[in-house]
């Protein structure tokens, strides 16, 4: 089947993925409508579909609240509209027109169908885009509004798109929800009639929670049954509405913004939404997750395709007090246990001996780097290591030189308080002024350091959001905001081929498809705990890959949390993903220095099993069996198998782990034991984890595929 078909009869057009189908139509009304999303289809099949609209029940009922490609506010609509435009006069609505078509191929491998409207009676234009590739099943919309007149309009949502699922008998929503410290706790819950909205009005993705939902009947597993998903890529405040309806069905419509803020359309001006990436998976959650992070590893992040390196964040070991004598024994001894990235955290620049002052002024401080930070980093250069620095360019301590020279820079509402949290202010973004501003600098910094990676990060929400002297700035910036950001960093990364970006926002504050387009790993709390970051870790992973997953290794008893357990259940936990360390190694015992060089040389061993493989999740986190996972090679001939274990419960049967995936028929070998596993044993039988006796335990098995005869 071609990607994109299309039948002028029916005026049905086909979409086709690798493994699935979507199908839409424009109907008697000149409206877009949704007709399947599921298993492939031919186009034939698909115009079968097509049936004549029937009657309302009732006078009460208008159109159906799903079942719309962008539902409008409009006419007999009654369920939330995914645009909704405010005009001139003050008057609302929108009546579809169909102007045509286009299908274009951006790329090699990459075909996009854009379909063309505008309102019957306003100069409004809307464009849909979908956009399709010959290696994925995930589809790409998003939706571009132009003001072809002459009067001013207002989008009161512009959401991206909206999503239709078949009709099930019963709907369950899976999406992840949290705060500081505990992000990304998956809950999956039985959909309610009604409206489900999953928000941020905080001007960042948040902590609390993110713009994705997976939607299946109920009965899906890791393994098995169908799942409905998508994935919103924008970084500032967004929202999602989840509906059932009365009639048995469902959708979900999405996009940037929550209720009180608009976009502001001058005449001539053009919004382009971000896009609203779709995913059908007929084998389960975990077949979902696997979709999702090999479309993000291969369209979405910049570099996903290097192997990241092992890092060490100076933070826990000194805090605030950073200088340059301290730095470079500390790198030293992170050298010593293979480290290949050291990062200096806050504390480098300014006036800055606490979270009180300096914040925006970003030179290094004269009394701690006399010379600068070119020393330090030619030091850690010649370790062997590369050198990064923790930034934070969207704030400002009132208590500093930037703020004292332009207190204006600040969102703030002229006579009211500014609200300050963690003792700072949020600069405004939207500004061309400031972004400038913040690009100039940091292009400088990494020239003249020698600086090859950045933690961006950003501790703290929005408040007081206003843009005095602007008219409809309080509205624009919401959005503004966030395209000044992502242009900033798209500059600065092509001015700096070579650097490398963390995204942080006291922890996963900030994690999103739109903003891993442009940096290289996700810090995902702030909460380095190896017990507690395995939920976490379990459900940052249902979406965003272990590729793009931070975790730290650090000191016990923690700071947040007072668990502690061994190192090598530390290690294990931070292996996860891209392996960093954040203890003070100056209080590691030779005994602990050794233990954890080894580890790390066992991480280097794998990490390309964990950076590049098919994640499988063989158990729920911290459950009464062992939290066991799976990292398996895209040709199937080595994997990864690390599992973690609470403490032995007395007199209960161990219970075997099924691997999966594995090559039929092949035999594999143990790396650490040269023991040999045959493929049918591992997957129809299972194996027992090798955890030690004790509590708080873990072990990894690194298993390869032998050649035929061997």
């Amino acid at each position: 089947m071609p990607p994109i078909s299309h039948s002028p009869d029916t005026a049905l057009w086909l979409l086709t993925t690798p493994h699935t189908s979507y199908a839409l139509r424009i109907d008697d009304t000149g409206a877009p409508c949704h007709l399947a999303w599921g298993a492939r289809l031919t186009l034939a099949e698909a115009e079968a579909l097509v049936t004549p609209a029937g009657q309302p029940a009732s006078s009460f009922e208008g159109r159906p609240p799903v079942g719309e490609e962008l539902p409008v506010d409009g006419g007999t609509r009654y369920g939330p509209p995914s645009l909704q435009v405010r005009h001139a006069d003050g008057s609302r609505g929108f009546a579809w027109q169909p102007l045509g078509h286009q299908v274009l191929h951006p790329a090699p491998g990459s075909h996009e169908l854009v379909l063309r409207f505008r309102d019957s009676l306003c100069p409004l234009h809307v464009s849909l885009h979908y956009l399709v590739r010959d290696d994925t099943d995930v589809i790409e919309r998003r939706t571009v509004l132009r003001n072809a007149g002459d009067e001013p309009l207002e989008l009161l949502r512009a959401d991206s798109a909206a999503w239709t699922l078949p009709p099930l008998r019963d709907y369950r929503l899976s999406h992840v929800t949290g705060q500081w410290s505990a992000e990304s706790q998956l809950r999956r819950d039985r959909l309610p009639y009604g409206e489900t909205v999953l928000t941020s009005r905080r001007g960042v993705t948040s902590h609390h929670a993110n713009p994705w939902v997976m939607l299946d009947a109920g009965d899906a597993t890791e393994d098995r049954g169908q799942v409905w998903s998508a994935a919103l890529a924008w970084s500032g405040s967004w929202r999602l509405t989840v509906q059932r309806t009365p009639d048995g069905r469902s959708g979900v419509t999405g996009g940037v913004g929550h209720e009180g803020t608009c976009v502001p359309l001058a005449p001539g001006e053009e919004f382009t939404t971000p896009a609203f990436a779709g995913l059908y998976a007929a084998d389960g959650f975990g077949a979902a997750s696997r979709a999702w992070h090999a479309y993000t590893r291969s369209h979405v992040m910049p570099h996903a395709r290097e192997t990241a390196p092992v890092l060490y964040n100076s933070w826990e070991a000194t805090g605030f007090d950073v200088d340059e004598a301290s730095q470079k024994a500390l790198a030293e001894r992170a050298a010593a246990l293979g480290v290949e990235l050291y990062v200096v955290d806050d504390g480098w620049f300014g006036a800055r001996r606490s979270d009180r002052a300096g914040l925006g002024d970003w030179t290094p401080a004269p009394e701690r780097f006399p010379a600068g930070l070119g020393p330090l980093a030619d030091a850690v250069h010649r370790l062997g290591m590369r050198f990064g620095i923790w930034v934070e360019p969207e704030m400002v301590n009132p208590d500093s030189d930037l703020y004292r020279a332009h207190p204006d820079w600040v969102l703030h509402v002229p006579g009211r308080r500014r609200t300050e949290l963690r003792n700072q202010l949020v600069l405004n973004f939207a500004r061309d002024d400031v972004a400038d501003w913040a690009h100039d600098w940091l292009t400088r910094l990494v020239a003249d350091h020698g600086i090859d990676f950045l933690k961006w990060d950003m501790n703290r929400a929005f408040g007081e959001a206003g843009w005095p002297g602007l008219h409809d700035g309080n509205d624009r910036l919401w959005t503004r905001y966030v395209t000044n950001l992502y242009d900033v960093i798209d500059r600065l990364r092509a001015d700096h081929p070579p650097l490398r970006i963390e995204t942080c926002s006291g922890g996963g504050g900030r994690v999103d498809l739109g903003i891993l387009a442009r940096t290289d790993q996700a810090w995902v709390s702030d909460n380095t705990d190896a017990v507690d970051r395995l939920a976490i870790q379990h459900g940052f992973g249902q979406v965003y890959p272990p590729r793009a997953m931070s975790a730290w290794v650090t000191d016990v008893p923690h700071q947040l949390t007072g668990h502690s357990v061994p190192l090598r259940f530390r290690f294990h936990s931070a292996m996860s993903g891209l392996l960093g360390i954040g203890g003070d190694l100056t209080r590691w015992s030779e005994e602990e220095l050794a233990e954890g060089a080894a580890l790390v040389a066992e991480y280097k061993q794998v990490r390309h099993l964990v950076q590049h493989g098919g994640l499988y999740r063989l158990s729920e986190p911290l459950g009464d069996e062992p939290t066991v996972v799976q990292y398996l090679a895209p040709d199937a001939g080595e994997l990864l198998v690390l599992a973690w274990q609470r403490g032995p419960r007395h007199g209960s049967p161990r219970i075997p782990v099924r691997l999966r995936g594995l090559t039929p028929g092949a035999r594999y070998r143990d790396t650490r034991t040269g023991a040999v596993h045959h493929a049918t044993h591992l997957t129809a039988y299972g194996l027992c984890p090798d955890l030690p006796a004790g509590d708080w335990t873990s072990t990894a098995l690194h298993l390869v595929r032998l050649a035929p005869g061997e």
